[in-house]
């Protein structure tokens, strides 16, 4: 891909629905998904055609696996007009038939093995090794594809078969074919293999050899370039033979010519395949020749030929240095060369640097591999320019050391050992090496980790062993003892005839019950160890006799080390476990601790402070717990917190007078009766008079935060209910930071919009506690209530004025300037209707009751201009006893209200005709498009119902900003995605009727009008009077023009009216009042999502 780029053509690769994540897919420019998963669809040559004709591609790149050696490929990306890089069709049958590429090679005078002429069935792969005689051995491999796939090493004639299944199997599921051939066996060979390059005209060259020869189970583990040990005169004629082949089919592209060189007797040497593609370890030649191999291949494809490229053989330098290619597998070796698959999640992955190092990977931290592929996850390539093969040796050992593979276990240890051994760097090695080498080679690891754990004591203990007497003697150990082992001990072998006592966890050991020659029964209490503070009981498994014990106390242990060893033997029956019968009613000191405490915090302890809140008509935290949260469900946060005055105050007295700091919150069920369990959670948070007059105290403002973060995680709404002032100056705890560090109120802006929060208070509510009300969503305030951003004292000390607390924020002011949703008679009132407002949020109730529908047919006076009361449209319409008012002494042009219908909640906002007729102000502007707003954050569909003038016109209504808070309800409305249902009652005048109805009368799930409604202009008179003052000027006697002038004004009314908008579909029925109801609750119906939401989708939400 890199390669591509750089010749300036945008490559595209392509993955499997289960290879999305790997890098190459990931990075490249653009990258296209194949049908299917796994090998399966990188082999699906109709698959991988379409998908290179869907992405405009002229030419295909096989990679150096699956469909790379494929001739059926090559031929249709031929067919489709894509050019294949890579060999010619012709080519790859001949060099992928194994067989038929041995005879080319004979015909050639190029050396082959004894084998199989062609494909042999498992009978005749057995005749085959029988016919070498004693001491005779075959490799059975695959006729297609490479890299050690389908191959399998046989030296007994009654293994044959199934090895013979084993490959076909193998050989099916990598290449697509299961045809197999067999050749003789040499025991100890080298292998070298040629790099080829040709243009196709017959011009061929060769880049060097590479050694392959430390190979596992016949796959490629470690390959080198140039071959240390290789003799130039057997390079000479191994060069030869492989380009005198090449050459004999006009070879073209990149290739490789795989040899065997006796190890016994290197004069000898035999071709064994050709792979006519790209090879994993050609980085190695890249390395020591300096020849971009893959962009040569590109070029060539292209249609230059090795002279363009300068490759022909004169022009290519002998290779400079040495270079070395690691294949870092997700798998371990085990002693019997058995491998075992490993996988996982790279949870760090870093890359080994410096000078001479490249690594090849498609891995990343955070990619999870995937078992469907090839185990390599990556290439670590050293390479020495100088220095000799013994310097290219040290660098791929350092960068096989620094790189950094966590989060699964991969074979990186192994290869360090095969090449720190001697036969590598002496050139011992052969294809079988590793094999006949593997229990030494994973024992050199093991070992290497026995020797450092032994700093931690021979016994295996786990770091160093500490005199527990002395508390100093950690920090002595930190300043001044000697690193050890983090790894485990070697095994520990016990007596013959025992078995191990194993550390049940690492730990130290702390008791030990028995010394050597006890008898031991089943159930007997044989250590106790210490681990992070906690002491584990280590019982015997089985009775016998101890013939050994491996620990002394204060010994510190990994998990699984013996700590003794027991020949069993029959000693009687087990011990059976201490009674472990208790009395459950017993309550332990710790227990009865804190119920001590709690009681500090309940109203019959507190007899005072209970006094002075009845004295005042209110109630006191718990009290108004007890009516709102369902019985049995409150469950409290904090309640054991103390005011932070412990410089100032004792404890005793802080424990009796400052319970919970002054601030009650916890978790309940409100209308449990009405919903289900998740749906009634309610969060409670409530700042406590008696304590301090309601201050808030830094724990305060802690619980507070610490509840908010609870709402917005768990998408719980909110009850705060706020009384007293604001900030504690007494406190002497906590932070010093001060009033900038406080973030309840960051946390009340992030929480608005995310869940519903109602503010309740009763009786004064100043400066801190005012502000967090004034952050709900909806206020509920008693009628005694006095709410002030400042107290008389606040006003007085900033030199504003002496003021009664009854001058400052009484309802009598704030219900009409809007700050307050609902005035209420007393706290008991203010939690009822807490309790209805939450109700509406949790969703829709299954027992109502409707009044009688046609009364709506005579609420509306047939006089066009008569008032009559909307409040009473809107209590007929709902569902009995549902109907919630906010805000109804403030923008009385205008009414928003929470309702039911059947059940359903919705929020509804109409026009007031009976204040300046229902026109459009700026009060009544704000107070609706706040509304909606809240009804949309939280899904709550909105009924609009309109009767309106138009928009209220005058100097005096102008000097309020009409044009800006008009215009909040053409932004807000168009914006809302709640469902929304438009009834148009009467007056549908102007911008007005536009302003309030959500949008234009398409916008909505429906648009339906009463008979009497009028859809026009704003002033029907006027407008007559504008448009025909000249003819009705001409018209000189006054009765007659008057006569004139009715007949347009009837005439302008009728063209507005109801029945005749809707002729022209301008709305989408005329309805009988009495049908309204029906229509929403239809309505409601085909919305896909009517229930409120949990959590909100607003990002935050208006406090006006």
């Amino acid at each position: 891909m890199r390669a591509a780029q750089e010749l300036g053509i945008a490559p595209v690769t392509i993955y499997s629905s289960d290879d999305a994540e790997s890098l190459h897919a990931r990075g490249a420019p653009e990258a296209v998904a194949l049908d299917g998963s796994g090998a399966a669809a990188y082999l699906d040559i109709e698959g991988v055609v379409a998908a290179a004709k869907e992405s405009g591609c002229d030419a295909v790149h096989p990679g150096y696996g699956f469909l790379a050696e494929n001739a059926e490929f090559a031929r249709r990306c031929g067919e489709e007009g894509i050019t294949f890089v890579g060999p010619s069709v012709e080519s790859l049958e001949l060099l992928g038939d194994k067989s038929r590429a041995r005879a080319r090679a004979a015909e050639h005078a190029v050396p082959v093995l004894p084998g199989s002429p062609g494909p042999v069935t498992g009978p005749e792969a057995r005749e085959f090794l029988e016919g070498l005689g004693a001491g005779g051995a075959i490799v059975i491999k695959a006729l297609a594809g490479g890299g050690g796939r389908g191959m399998r090493v046989v030296t007994a004639a009654a293994d044959v078969e199934e090895a013979h299944a084993r490959c076909r199997s193998e050989s099916e599921a990598a290449f697509g074919s299961g045809a197999v051939y067999v050749e003789e066996l040499i025991a100890r060979a080298r292998h070298i293999e040629i790099q080829i390059i040709g243009d196709g005209t017959g011009a061929v060259s060769h880049v060097g050899e590479r050694e392959c020869s430390v190979q596992r189970r016949h796959q490629k583990l470690v390959e080198l370039a140039p071959s240390p040990t290789l003799r130039p005169e057997m390079r000479d004629q191994i060069t030869a033979a492989a380009v005198r082949l090449a050459e004999s089919v006009d070879y073209r592209s990149l290739g490789t010519f795989e040899f065997l060189q006796d190890a016994t007797n290197d004069e000898r040497f035999f071709f064994i395949e050709a792979n006519p593609r790209l090879q994993v370890e050609h980085t190695v030649t890249e390395e020591v020749s300096g020849i971009d191999l893959v962009r040569s291949q590109l070029r060539i494809a292209g249609g230059e030929t090795l002279a363009d490229l300068g490759l022909v053989q004169a022009s290519i330098p002998a290779p400079r240095g040495f270079a070395i290619q690691a294949r870092v597998n997700t798998e371990q070796m085990l002693p019997d060369g058995n491998i075992r698959p490993t996988g996982g999640e790279l949870t760090a992955f870093h890359l080994p640097a410096g000078p001479g190092v490249r690594v090849d990977t498609f891995g990343y931290p955070g990619y999870r591999t995937n078992p469907n592929f090839d185990s390599l996850l990556a290439k670590v390539i050293a390479y020495a320019p100088s220095g000799g093969f013994e310097t290219a040796v040290q660098r791929l050992s350092r960068a096989l050391s620094e790189f950094v593979i966590r989060g699964l276990e991969t074979n990186a240890p192994f290869l360090g050992n095969v090449i720190a051994h001697a036969d590598f760097t002496s050139g011992g090695i052969y294809t079988r090496w590793v094999d006949d080498n593997v229990e030494a080679l994973i024992a050199i690891e093991a070992s290497a980790g026995e020797a450092a754990a032994g700093a931690a004591g021979a016994a295996g203990g786990a770091g160093a062993t500490l005199d527990k007497r002395d508390p100093l003697a950690s920090l002595t150990f930190f300043r001044e003892g000697e690193a050890t082992s983090q790894r485990a001990a070697p095994e520990i072998v016990g007596p013959s005839n025992t078995d191990p006592v194993p550390a049940p966890l690492q730990g130290t050991v702390t008791e030990i019950h028995v010394a050597e020659g006890d008898t031991v029964r089943e159930g007997q209490l044989l250590f106790i160890m210490s681990a992070l503070k906690m002491e584990h009981v280590v019982k015997a498994e089985f009775g016998g006799l101890v013939r050994s014990v491996t620990v002394e106390v204060g010994e510190t242990v990994f998990d699984a080390h013996p700590l003794a060893f027991v020949e069993p033997r029959d000693v009687g029956e087990a011990i059976a476990d201490d009674d472990d019968s208790v009395d459950i009613d017993y309550i332990r000191p710790s227990l009865q601790a804190i119920y001590d405490r709690r009681q500090f915090l309940l109203d019959e302890n507190r007899p005072a402070a209970v006094e002075r809140r009845h004295s005042k008509n209110r109630r006191t935290v718990r009290e108004n717990i007890t009516q709102l949260i369902d019985e049995g469900t409150w469950v409290e946060y904090g309640p054991l917190a103390i005011a932070g005055q412990s410089k100032k105050r004792s404890l005793e007295e802080l424990i009796r007078k400052t319970p919970a700091d002054g601030l009650v919150a916890g978790i309940g069920s409100v209308n449990g009766d009405l919903f289900d369990a998740k749906r009634a959670r309610t969060i409670f948070i409530s700042y406590d008079d008696t304590v301090f007059a309601g201050t808030q105290g830094g724990r305060g403002h802690e619980k507070t935060d610490r509840m908010m973060e609870l709402a917005n995680d768990l998408s719980l709404p909110l009850i705060f209910h706020c009384e007293g002032a604001g900030g504690r100056s007494g406190d002497t705890d906590g932070s010093s930071a001060g009033h900038p560090y406080v973030r309840t109120w960051e946390k009340m802006g992030y929480l608005s919009g995310t869940v519903p929060m109602i503010g309740v208070t009763a009786g004064w509510c100043y400066a801190g506690n005012a502000a967090i009300l004034g952050c709900t969503d909806i206020i509920i305030a008693t009628e005694d209530s006095l709410i002030a951003m400042g107290g008389p004292a606040t006003i007085e000390g900033g030199g504003m004025g002496a003021f009664l607390p009854e001058e400052v924020g009484p309802m009598s002011d704030l219900a009409p300037a809007g700050s307050v949703d609902i005035v209420v008679k007393d706290q008991d009132e203010a939690i009822a209707v807490s309790k209805q407002v939450l109700s509406y949020f949790q969703g829709s109730i299954d027992e109502w009751e409707a009044n009688d529908q046609r009364l709506l047919r005579h609420i509306i006076p047939e006089k066009r201009g008569r008032a009559f009361d909307i409040r009473e449209v809107i209590r007929i319409l709902a569902d009995k006893d549902s109907v919630l008012e906010l805000r109804p002494e403030f923008g009385l042009s205008a009414v928003t209200a929470f309702i039911r219908i059947e059940g359903q909640p919705y929020g509804l906002t109409t026009n007031n005709n009976a204040y300046i007729s229902g026109a459009i102000d700026s009060d009544g502007s704000d107070k609706i498009a706040r509304f909606w707003q809240l009804c949309d954050a939280f899904n709550i569909p909105i009924i609009a119902m309109v009767d309106t003038p138009g928009m209220m016109v005058g100097p005096e209504v102008e000097r309020t900003g009409l044009i800006r808070h008009c215009s909040r309800l053409f932004v807000t409305g168009v914006n809302l995605k709640t469902p929304r249902f438009c009834v148009i009652l009467r007056g549908g005048y102007a911008l007005g009727a536009l302003s309030v109805m959500t949008g234009n009368s398409r916008a909505q799930v429906f648009t339906v009008a009463w008979p009497q409604s009028e859809h026009g202009g704003m002033n029907m008179e006027a407008g007559v009077l504008l448009s025909h003052r000249e003819a009705l000027a001409k018209i000189e006697d006054i009765e007659e023009r008057a006569a004139e002038y009715e007949r347009l004004v009837a005439q302008s009314y009728e063209h507005v009216s109801a029945l005749s908008v809707a002729s022209r579909y301008g709305l989408d029925d005329v309805i009988d009042p009495s049908e309204t109801r029906r229509w929403i609750a239809q309505g409601i119906l085909s919305v896909p999502e009517s229930e409120p939401l949990r959590r909100g989708r607003a990002q935050f939400l208006d406090t006006w």
